[in-house]
């Protein structure tokens, strides 16, 4: 029998030339004493071999303490473990390739089981090498590296001709140590950004409940020689009706049509919407007016409630509502805790949580029976939650610049223009010899 012929075997120098990018294909300049490899050629090993996909039945039987990762990150946890070191793992399918800001790798260590959706890599230089890495994955354009029409895929063979920067082996560390540093100051900076965004719900409720216990108007009480005798605990219908009237949204396509997904929960904030024939409604909609309240009355734990100062329709799973008194003063009640939780508790469904027009008009509301006052608290929530709006408005943009500035240090770091590179240290092409 005939043998098959043998695989070419490549001598040293032949292997070095091929996990070389020839300069005609490198992405941008480097210092002299860097090269550019390929990913899976010169820069790491593909370790592919150990993944095994779990489905989650089969997972949910055999569930323990070790962690079972995916595309971006952990994803559950199994009984046993394919690899126990420090590795990179990088997307194959699911991962944000395209999005800037996002990553697409990351560190894993010890004992590990990874499913199919992100491949394994071990970097040729040891610790810092993964390090180096998994921050270069996470600034690389994969743009001209993944394909597919729904869902982006990396493959085996583009990471085969990814362009990979290598420095010196002790530049790789400074690079390493210098990324890390910064990222901790940053790190530090989006820890505040995040307290502020997270603690701005309980501030709200806060003011609110400060709101309608008094404390918010009490030095305007005093200097109008006016009592907390004024406030009254009413009923929800005695200081409000509930306005449903359904019509024919046939008869009305140009108008507003607002439904509980244009409101955003717990803000009374008032999303895009769109005209009754944009939506293509049909079925009966309930007529509202300016200066009328919408509440939905779909899942009341949500709070979608919004005062609208145009006329329009809105869905049947709406309540419009008239104040007797002013408009916005009960609105902001709606929005407080303790008009949340009674709603929250009222509701006639479990499988669809849902407040009854007879549940809602029973719920108490606490409220200044003078218009003046009602005015006044008005004012003072105006001021205040505008200030606080700004607070996390602010918070959010520091958090999205965060994130720019750690992708602008990585394009600097892997391009060297971070102050780390040593001219006279040999050249990182005697790393893949």
């Amino acid at each position: 029998m005939a043998r098959g012929k043998k695989k070419e075997t490549l001598i040293p120098e032949e292997r070095l030339q091929a996990a070389l990018v020839p300069e005609s294909e490198q992405p941008y300049k480097v210092p002299a004493n860097w090269c550019w490899t390929y990913l899976t050629k010169g820069a790491a090993e593909c370790l592919d071999s150990f993944r095994k996909p779990i489905n989650a039945s089969e997972r949910a039987n055999r569930e323990g303490d070790i962690p079972y990762y995916g595309a971006t990150g952990q994803v559950g946890w199994i009984d046993d473990f394919l690899t126990n070191e420090q590795l990179v793992l990088v997307g194959e399918d699911g991962a944000p390739f395209l999005d800037l800001i996002k990553d697409k790798a990351y560190i894993i260590e010890g004992k590990a089981w990874v499913n199919n959706h992100a491949h394994i890599l071990r970097s040729r230089f040891g610790t810092v090498g993964n390090l180096f890495l998994m921050h270069y994955l996470n600034i690389f354009n994969y743009h001209d590296f993944v394909n597919g029409t729904t869902r982006l895929k990396l493959t085996q063979g583009s990471m085969d001709i990814m362009p990979v920067p290598v420095p010196p082996l002790s530049e790789q560390q400074r690079i390493v140590d210098r990324i890390e540093s910064m990222f901790a100051k940053l790190d530090e900076a989006k820890q505040k950004a995040q307290d502020a965004l997270y603690s701005f719900e309980t501030r709200k409720a806060a003011i609110l409940h400060k709101a309608f216990t008094g404390e918010l108007t009490a030095q305007w009480r005093k200097e109008h020689g006016i009592g907390m005798e004024s406030w009254k605990k009413s009923r929800f219908d005695e200081v409000a009706t509930i306005k449903s009237n359904l019509v024919n949204p046939l008869d009305f396509p140009d108008l507003p049509h607002i439904a509980p997904d244009n409101i955003e929960k717990k803000t009374g904030v008032l999303l895009e919407y769109h005209t009754v024939s944009e939506d293509g409604v049909t079925s009966g909609k309930h007529r509202f007016y300016p200066g009328q309240i919408l509440y939905s009355k779909i899942r009341p734990y949500l709070s979608k409630v919004v005062v609208v100062d145009f006329d329009g329709l809105c869905s049947a799973d709406m309540y419009p509502i008239k104040a007797e008194g002013n408009a916005k003063c009960l609105w902001y009640y709606m929005l407080s805790e303790e008009f949340l939780e009674q709603a929250s508790s009222a509701g006639s469904r479990s499988v669809l949580p849902k407040i009854n027009q007879k549940e809602l008009s029973a719920l108490t509301v606490v409220l200044p029976t003078l218009k003046d006052e009602q005015e006044e608290i008005v004012r003072i929530l105006d001021d205040l939650l505008a200030k606080e709006q700004q607070a996390k408005e602010s918070a959010e943009g520091v958090l999205e610049q965060i994130d720019l500035i750690k992708k602008a240090i990585l394009a600097r770091a892997f391009r060297g223009d971070l102050g780390t590179n040593d001219p006279n240290e040999e050249s990182a092409v005697s790393l893949l010899r």
